[in-house]
């Protein structure tokens, strides 16, 4: 009886110390066996034995408590367990690990000591006790997690890479601050860097261009006399968000999305051929977007032109002339670069308190000083720093970057300078030139003259339109193939209900089948539309004239009778407003599609803006009118209210203005005042349109009243700018979809110097270049008068409309 009483007792108290080591801390008394959780105070992170996929070895990990698998932190990682016998405890202020035969395989070696030590896990991660988790980092660098060196101590915080995605044992690669010069943050495989995430420049890493008003975290950089860091801290407590040097080498950040229940890549590094160190070699700059992509700095030629032949730049370049190291008009001087990468500082030296000029003047006073910039980029930049010896690991980003001043002889600074000068000079040439070709006005003047005198003939010969067609457009001028309209008729079935695919403002259009087979798409003008003669003229010269894969693609057109109809492709999905709002329809789009389409429209109206023969802009750019193909693939459409001009014409002012409420720019809806700007701003709205499934007009969220964009305006400064994705998105990539908010923002802004041009916005998305900060949006409630409250819309539908201002 007293046995089992003794059992009993044994029992409830064994049920309650297990029970108890579920909680955030353990005491002298506690232990963790194999099987046993401690938890932190806000269960975000838990601790305690594990085992790593496809390995029967025993570790003491920490992970995500939302993800098992996720481990940040061993403590025995070069010291397994064979069995599942493991005891953690705290003794005599210090932890201890031991095995099956009462071994210590593991202890913190704490040299403190305190009466009553208490281990405690943290919502951090870091495993806090007279010695904490966070000083001895493994693979994986947390929020509040430093990496650099205490000076007092001695103690160096680093990452290493475990063996293998199966064994957590000391990898070959380690990110950690490179202390020679200016510090520096690298990835080494042994001694040898492979890759540079670049010094602090006072915002960030000069690696990186990232966005300049990250959600989630926040950088701090500390440099005294004590220690020297580099860490982030999140924003948001809700977020999760790691780094992570892999068995590979590569430094990758992974954000939690509770959505998703899933890690999303954030960041690659190295992400491409000019990530890798020094790819390029000495004196020599590595840009992705170039064929091939090393290139020689000014006054520099390759050190091994055969092997430069061979596409093996690691030899990198020397100097056409050497230097002279004097003083007077045959000295040494500078060749400003910008938008770079800045190179290793290693071999450099700095001082917070110069000026650049003072910078200048003290490198040109030492023979070794190769080039020289600033310490800290903010205010306009400040402070010095001088590099001694080769420069090397230097890229050239599409935007953002900084400035840097590269020592030349004197003749050849004379010599890029005329080089630059004479690029200068043709660049204007090319200017003058297309200034001084058949201005658009012109041209539009020709063209409405010879249609006018065609109509006049139609007029005059009215028992034969079928060939009055044929003069309409004819190869001499407008090279399209005309359309009979009995042939459109029979391919449509008459214009039948069935056939109808859509309408606009301006007429309907149908699918049709011609005899041969091939499918097209007619648009009809209606006979009461508010487009006439000159906007279906317009239309028809414009698109005869634009080929590009992101443009629709006209067939040709028909004038007979009273009929003014354009025959076109035809696009299978029809148009992408009949996904994006529609709740069934739009899960066929994933986050690829959506990506897919934002970049080609881009694309598409880069094209219209700057590359075709004039300048063009769409004036009524909307999902309607963003059509879709067998692939997915958008195509614009629908340029009856474009306008086309050449040269450098700036904003234009009309009386009429055209459009559809919800995608037109405020200085075009209120003061008729439109440029490329305005089908920038349209393109904004179309991007926010797209990864919310909501339509910009009419919409008003429960808890203020602003439209799409004020929504999306008001997440964003609130830093929870996810909640505006659609479910429908499906899994995406974090950093792809905060760039694309980003960019939405930036070309809806109320000014229209503000928004970035087509140029820009298709560098963007396609790169991690450096943002700027979004101002808020225009028209950021649903009137276009006011941006006061929320409002009725102007129509149930998305027709374009017509307004005429008082004179």
């Amino acid at each position: 009886m007293e046995a089992f009483t003794y059992l009993f007792v044994y029992s409830i108290l064994s049920t309650f110390l297990r029970t108890s080591i579920t909680l955030d801390t353990i005491t002298p008394t506690q232990s963790i066996r194999d099987g046993d959780i401690l938890a932190s105070a806000g269960r975000r992170f838990q601790m305690g034995f594990f085992s790593p996929d496809n390995s029967k070895s025993r570790y003491v990990g920490i992970w995500y408590t939302v993800s098992s698998g996720t481990v940040v932190w061993v403590a025995n990682r070069d010291t397994p367990l064979n069995d599942h016998s493991g005891l953690l405890k705290v003794t005599d202020g210090v932890v201890i690990l031991l095995n099956s035969t009462n071994s210590t395989v593991w202890s913190s070696n704490t040299s403190r000591t305190a009466e009553n030590p208490v281990l405690q896990l943290l919502d951090n991660g870091n495993l806090n006790f007279l010695w904490q988790s966070f000083n001895y980092p493994c693979d994986t660098l947390l929020p509040e997690m430093k990496l650099g060196r205490n000076f007092v101590t001695g103690l160096g915080r680093f990452l290493t890479s475990w063996k293998s995605t199966d064994d957590p044992t000391q990898g070959e690669f380690s990110l950690r601050l490179d202390l020679r010069g200016l510090p520096q943050v690298v990835v080494e495989k042994g001694d040898t860097i492979k890759a540079r995430l670049g010094s602090w420049n006072g915002v960030g890493l000069t690696g990186f261009t990232g966005l300049t008003r990250n959600p989630l975290y926040v950088y701090e950089f500390m440099f005294d006399e004590n220690e020297v860091y580099y860490k982030y801290k999140l924003k948001n407590s809700l977020f999760f968000t790691r780094f992570v040097v892999n068995p590979s080498g590569i430094a990758q950040r992974f954000t939690w999305l509770d959505r998703t229940n899933r890690w999303e890549l954030f960041s690659t590094m190295p992400a491409d051929q000019c990530a890798n160190y020094a790819f390029c070699g000495a004196y020599a700059s590595c840009n992705i977007g170039n064929t091939p992509v090393c290139a020689c700095l000014e006054g520099f030629l390759p050190k091994s032109p055969k092997a430069w032949d061979s596409v093996d730049w690691s030899d990198g370049c020397v100097r056409k002339t050497p230097l002279n190291c004097s003083d007077g008009p045959d000295g040494d001087g500078f060749l400003k670069y910008t938008g770079l990468k800045l190179p290793d500082t290693s071999s450099s030296w700095f001082d917070k308190t110069m000026s650049l000029k003072e910078c200048e003047e003290l490198c040109l006073k030492n023979c070794s000083c190769t080039a020289y910039g600033n310490l800290d980029i903010r205010k306009g930049g400040n402070g010095c720093l001088l590099w001694f010896g080769n420069l090397l690991d230097i890229r050239v980003f599409a935007d953002g970057g900084e400035d840097l001043y590269v020592r030349l002889a004197a003749s050849e600074l004379d010599h890029v300078g005329k080089k630059r000068r004479s690029s200068k000079k043709k660049q204007v040439g090319i200017m003058i030139d297309s200034a001084l070709f058949v201005p658009g006005m012109i041209i539009l003047g020709l063209v409405s003259y010879i249609w006018k005198r065609k109509l006049r003939k139609q007029a005059m010969t009215k028992r034969n339109r079928g060939k009055e067609c044929d003069n309409v457009g004819g190869k001499e001028d407008i090279e399209l193939p005309i359309f009979d309209l009995t042939a459109i008729a029979n391919a449509t079935d008459n214009f039948s209900r069935e056939n109808k695919l859509g309408e606009d403002g301006f007429g309907s259009v149908f699918k049709g089948t011609l005899r041969e087979g091939k499918e097209i798409a007619v648009e009809r003008q209606s006979k009461n539309s508010g487009q006439g003669l000159n906007e279906f003229k317009n239309e028809v010269i414009l698109i005869a004239k634009l080929q590009h894969c992101n443009l629709v693609k006209l067939l040709g057109f028909c004038i007979e009778e009273n009929e003014k109809m354009l025959i076109y492709e035809y696009m299978s999905n029809k148009s992408l407003d009949s996904f994006i709002f529609e709740q069934t329809k739009s899960k066929l789009l994933d986050w690829h599609k959506h990506i897919n389409i934002i970049t080609r429209v881009a694309r598409g109206l880069l094209y219209l803006h700057q590359d075709s023969r004039l300048r063009i802009i769409h004036r009524d750019l909307k999902a309607s009118n963003i059509l879709l193909d067998n692939d997915m693939n958008p195509k614009i459409s629908d340029f009856g209210l474009a306008k086309s001009f050449g040269g450098d014409q700036g904003d234009t002012k009309t009386n009429r203005i055209i459009g559809t409420y919800g995608y037109m720019s405020p200085e075009y809806a209120v003061h008729g005042q439109y440029s490329i700007k305005s089908d920038v701003f349209s393109f904004g709205v179309l991007i926010l349109e797209i990864l919310s499934g909501k339509k910009n007009r009419g919409f008003c969220h429960p808890e203020h009243c602003h439209n799409l964009l004020g929504h999306a305006w008001r997440l964003w400064i609130e830093d929870r700018p996810i909640e505006l994705i659609d479910d429908s998105v499906g899994d995406f990539a974090l950093p792809e979809m905060l760039r694309c908010i980003h960019v939405g923002l930036l070309c809806v802004q109320q000014r229209p110097e503000d928004r970035p041009n087509m140029s820009s916005v298709v560098l963007i998305l396609s790169s991690e270049s450096l943002l700027p900060k979004p101002r808020q949006p225009g028209f950021y409630t649903d009137s276009p008068e006011a941006d006061s409250s929320c409002s009725t819309p102007f129509s149930a539908n998305e027709m374009s409309y017509t307004l005429f201002e008082a004179r």
